[in-house]
């Protein structure tokens, strides 16, 4: 956001950095996690783009270094697609260790055995999280259940959460995936639902002046519009930075529910981007159901035929998906 407009409507910092609005349902869900941690499990936390997952984790990370009951370790690696059982052992090493040039075992059974010994030595419970984890293939999930037999077995405890869109969830209970997804605990973050509106406020709140109100900003009205037309943090935050960008440009102040109707994407609930959303881009669709690419591309602009269209649709939600 310019700061011109922030400057207009009294905004002293944009939204990506307001800090942590925390629910009554986020504050079950840390309470709950800080007990199982220290157990060995494996969590899958489920969400859609946008919920607050990779915020949610790096507020837990922190809690939990700050607190030193557990060691916290967590691959840095940026090409999460690539993610495999070998870099986020890598990752357990290091952080494990606490010793960046650590040299890893590349033989797989030495190197298991010396990550079971060192989690052993540290005499404290190990958590690795995984972020878009719903991109790990199956053999990684499968791989991961097992390191954390193979250092329970040595007398240390691991836990592993994973974290993912939707997709995650839906994988994980499936019929080929039942070794890993009968023992893991499954956990939604999309927590907001519900408070939204206490959102809006709590984020135009923490990004203005004392001086300023929320309703300086934007109308009751236009809250409430916000609150019932989005459903999640990112959203809100984009749609409400290119409101106050076109009402800074026509001198509009506070923002009307006709600003926020101009500027919000006529397509937001449409079937393609609430399925991406969900973590199901054309090309899973093609790779999990063996659909044609050119048919999915035509059954999200609705031209296609109506009884394959009947198919796919009742495919998709057998599958569990949003439709």
């Amino acid at each position: 956001m310019q700061l011109e407009a922030m400057e207009h409507y009294g905004l002293t910092k944009s939204f990506s950095h307001a800090d942590f609005f925390e629910t009554e349902n986020q504050r079950r869900i840390f309470s709950q996690l800080k007990k199982m941690i220290p157990e060995g499990q494996l969590i899958a936390l489920s969400g859609v783009v946008g919920s607050g997952k990779t915020t949610t984790l790096s507020r837990l990370q922190e809690q939990l270094v700050k607190e030193k009951k557990v060691i916290v370790a967590k691959s840095l690696s940026v090409e999460k697609n690539k993610a495999n059982l070998s870099t986020l052992i890598t990752a357990l090493f290091y952080d494990v260790s606490n010793d960046k040039n650590y040299r890893v075992p590349k033989q797989g059974e030495k190197r298991e055995r010396e990550l079971r010994d060192l989690i052993q030595d540290a005499k404290k419970p190990v958590v690795l999280f995984v972020d878009e984890a719903h991109d790990l293939h199956h053999r990684t999930l499968t791989g991961l259940k097992r390191l954390m037999e193979v250092i329970r077995d040595g007398g240390g405890k691991l836990s592993i959460i994973l974290a993912g869109h939707p997709k995650l969830r839906n994988d994980l209970k499936g019929p080929t995936m039942e070794e890993v997804g009968y023992r893991t605990t499954l956990i939604s973050l999309d927590s907001l639902q519900g408070s939204l509106r206490e959102y809006v406020l709590w984020l135009l709140d923490n990004c203005s002046s004392d001086k300023v109100k929320p309703t300086d900003i934007l109308e009751e009205q236009a809250i409430d519009y916000l609150a019932e037309r989005l459903t999640t943090p990112l959203q809100i935050e984009q749609h409400l930075t290119m409101a106050l960008m076109e009402g800074f440009t026509t001198g509009t102040k506070p923002i009307t529910v006709e600003i926020l109707e101009a500027t919000l994407s006529k397509r937001i609930d449409d079937i393609e981007p609430r399925l991406i959303r969900h973590g199901y881009s054309d090309k899973v669709l093609v790779e999990q159901f063996n659909y044609k690419l050119a048919e999915v591309r035509r059954f999200f602009k609705g031209e296609l035929d109506a009884n394959r269209a009947k198919d796919i649709t009742q495919d998709l939600r057998e599958a569990g998906l949003p439709i």
